[in-house]
């Protein structure tokens, strides 16, 4: 098999999703989570409690934008801007106008934290991006040449980017035609877990390729990396499948709560398998025979 001879396709599919990703990112961007933007979330169970009920209910407060959205557990989340004690009882009052009400979760976020955890999340996500470059670096500091260590190491960055933009642009398109798809802090988590997830097989493969390096001396470069990747490919699509299988029972039988972290990862460790097979390890022959023919042409000249 000739992963690495193929490489314009695998380079062909990864543009178009990143281009989608980034394009739905700017036009639409994330709904922000009342982590991020502030506001208020209640989740309650109302006796004859619908949707549309709710929804008509509360918005004649003029509380700002609204969103009733029901749980498989026979309840219903309200995610309003920040609203203080005095609006919170004006709320349930009106639901006790559908019935019985019981209020299982009441929490509010002032827009101040909301802006300090993202800007907290930033520096989170880069402050990891320059740490696996300074350990990879460190880690393949004997690497034959003409490689050098550092190439690993930002090859690998690159790589997680292309996982982390994809769950990221898979949110915005969700969140702009189905609704509740909202960036808060777990998927935050959730980026973090998959940028680690996707360093780890790049890895596993990144040290494949060093130890053929040494082994196999004189062949080129494409036919070393090749076998690197298929002699790592099983492992890696092993390890993976094991995780998603475990995620996908998790996103079929778990709460509410938890699905969108875990719908972020199913994303997220699905291309970081594909990537660390399919763009990492052809990016590093990409990047040393562009390095390979400027030395040509400097000595040419």
């Amino acid at each position: 098999m000739n992963i690495i001879g193929r490489r314009r396709v695998w380079f062909l599919f990864s543009g178009i999703v990143i281009g989608i990703s980034i394009a739905s990112l700017v036009v639409w961007g994330l709904r922000l989570g009342v982590d991020f933007r502030g506001g208020t979330i209640m989740e309650v169970a109302v006796e004859k409690g619908a949707t549309e009920s709710i929804h008509a209910l509360v918005s004649a407060l003029n509380l700002g934008a609204l969103s009733v959205q029901p749980t498989d557990r026979g309840t219903f989340v309200l995610r309003t801007e920040a609203i203080d004690e005095t609006k919170h009882q004006e709320v349930l009052t009106r639901l006790r106008e559908l019935g019985t009400v019981e209020e299982r979760n009441f929490s509010t976020v002032g827009p101040t934290i909301g802006s300090e955890l993202k800007r907290r999340a930033i520096i989170a996500i880069g402050l990891a991006a320059v740490a696996i470059i300074l350990y990879l670096s460190l880690s393949f500091r004997k690497v034959p040449k003409p490689m050098t260590s550092w190439r690993f190491g930002i090859i690998a960055v690159i790589t997680l980017l292309h996982d982390v933009l994809t769950v990221l642009g898979a949110f915005a398109i969700l969140g702009h035609f189905f609704g509740g798809f909202e960036a808060d802090t777990l998927l935050v988590v959730a980026a973090l877990t998959v940028m680690g997830f996707s360093v780890h097989d790049t890895i596993v493969v990144f040290d494949r390729i060093r130890e053929n390096l040494h082994r196999r001396a004189g062949e080129p470069l494409e036919s070393i990396v090749n076998t690197s990747v298929i002699e790592t490919a099983a492992r890696s699509l092993n390890t993976s499948l094991t995780v998603i299988l475990v995620l996908l029972a998790l996103y079929l039988l778990g709460g509410d709560s938890t699905r969108n972290f875990v719908l972020a990862l199913l994303i997220g460790i699905g291309f970081g398998t594909y990537s660390s097979i399919f763009v990492a390890s052809p990016l590093l022959v990409v990047w040393q025979n562009f390095v390979d023919r400027r030395r040509t042409a400097t000595r040419d000249q």
